[in-house]
């Protein structure tokens, strides 16, 4: 913890106040104290307890968090890997090399805390009222502690308490869209003969979209991504015990992943695609998903959250140059045109890749006909390159690579 948290009560004035200190919050935090501007960062939680959220992130994503001045700060939380092998049709697909990190999210989050930039005052409390203005915005404490602020950023990600006190309503557009499962295999990464392994899913009956196995630290990690309920039986009966359903789902696996052993509890993650309504309002800013959810699948949460950071350091500065901070001002960071672009892309990327798996119309039957004929043609050119290269036969004896961060 940093020596300069503040839990006591007081009066606190900011140039900007940042509740919730997650990665879209932290990062606010940063990169606005980079731009010159006083930042406090309000968070219930000293320390933030392990959560099953997003445990990958690629370079581009780092090299984000190397214009906040963070990327030096994780780079000691984060498990590298560099040789991805894919599954598809029930048989090995294709190789792509590309660096990635695992990381757990709860990690991540406590080692971005202690590096942020000085001018980040963070203050430890729950917020229990929020008035906001044209000119002021006012945080009230649990423990009597006030920040006064000319800009608020509500970067609360899931949790609705703030979000409704200032009025903004989460409007929900597909509703149980989608559920991720993670888990840790059983055995150590170094028993297993691939580094990083992705499979797809057979059939739309399946509900599945995919399952990755990925190394985090010593242990092999899983993301197992499907579309179904929380009250599905199949889902009670995977909590329960993943491995049958893992072996009947992706029997071509079995052997290389030693019959799909499991330790610890499955965690579960349920996502609702939504939207905020209501928030175009005086000296209030939404960042990452308190302002809009994105299905975890496609892997594209971190980015758009990220995104809102930059978009967000373009305009702030400018707002806080003129007195005033009415819903006008602040509606240029909304109507971004960088932002809405991703935006939109991110949800219609999370729509597409649902109805993509499970989707039984007419339309997407062909669509997925269409892209298994493109992906055969791949995988004949592949064939040919595994044989040349030899790295089928690698991915059967390969040893694991280091854990050592680049």
């Amino acid at each position: 913890m940093r020596p300069d948290i503040t839990h006591s009560s007081g009066q606190n004035r900011t140039d900007v106040a940042v509740i919730g200190a997650g990665l879209a919050g932290c990062c606010t935090a940063a990169a606005l104290a980079r731009a010159g501007l006083g930042v406090t960062l309000i968070d219930a939680m000293a320390i933030y307890p392990p959560a099953f959220r997003a445990e990958e992130i690629d370079d581009s994503h780092l090299a984000v968090l190397e214009r906040f001045g963070l990327r030096q700060a994780v780079l000691p939380v984060l498990t590298p890997m560099d040789d991805n092998v894919s599954f598809r049709f029930g048989r090995l697909f294709s190789r792509r090399l590309f660096r990635e990190y695992g990381f757990a999210y709860g990690d991540l989050i406590n080692a971005l805390r202690p590096a942020l930039p000085a001018q980040v005052r963070q203050v430890i409390g729950r917020v229990e009222r929020v008035e906001t203005g044209p000119e002021r915005q006012i945080i009230g404490l649990a423990d009597g502690t006030v920040v006064e602020a000319r800009l608020l950023v509500i970067a609360t990600g899931l949790g609705d308490a703030v979000r409704r006190a200032v009025g903004v309503e989460r409007i929900v557009t597909s509703k149980a869209h989608s559920l991720s499962l993670g888990f840790t295999m059983a055995r150590p990464r170094s028993d297993y003969a691939f580094e990083k392994l992705t499979c797809f899913s057979h059939r739309p009956e399946d509900r599945i979209a995919y399952l990755t196995l990925f190394p985090l630290g010593e242990a092999l990690r899983a993301n197992f991504f499907i579309y179904r309920t929380m009250d599905d039986p199949w889902v009670t009966a995977f909590r329960q015990d993943p491995q049958p359903l893992l072996r009947a789902a992706m029997p071509e696996l079995a052997e290389l992943c030693h019959g799909f052993e499991v330790t610890g509890t499955v965690a579960a993650r349920p996502m609702d695609l939504t939207v905020s309504e209501g928030y175009r309002r005086d000296g209030l800013v939404l960042v990452g998903d308190a302002f809009s959810t994105v299905c975890p699948v496609p892997g594209i949460g971190v980015r758009k959250a990220l995104s809102d950071v930059e978009r967000l350091c373009v305009h702030a500065p400018r707002w806080l140059e003129t007195p005033g901070m009415d819903a006008g001002k602040v509606a240029a960071f909304y109507d971004d045109p960088a932002k809405r672009a991703t935006d939109d892309e991110c949800m219609h990327t999370s729509l597409v890749a649902r109805s993509t798996a499970v989707d039984t119309s007419l339309r997407w039957r062909a669509r997925r006909q269409r892209n298994a004929l493109a992906r055969r043609g791949i995988y004949a050119a592949n064939k040919l390159l595994r044989r040349i290269d030899g790295w089928e036969r690698d991915l059967q004896r390969r040893p694991a690579p280091s854990c050592a961060p680049a």
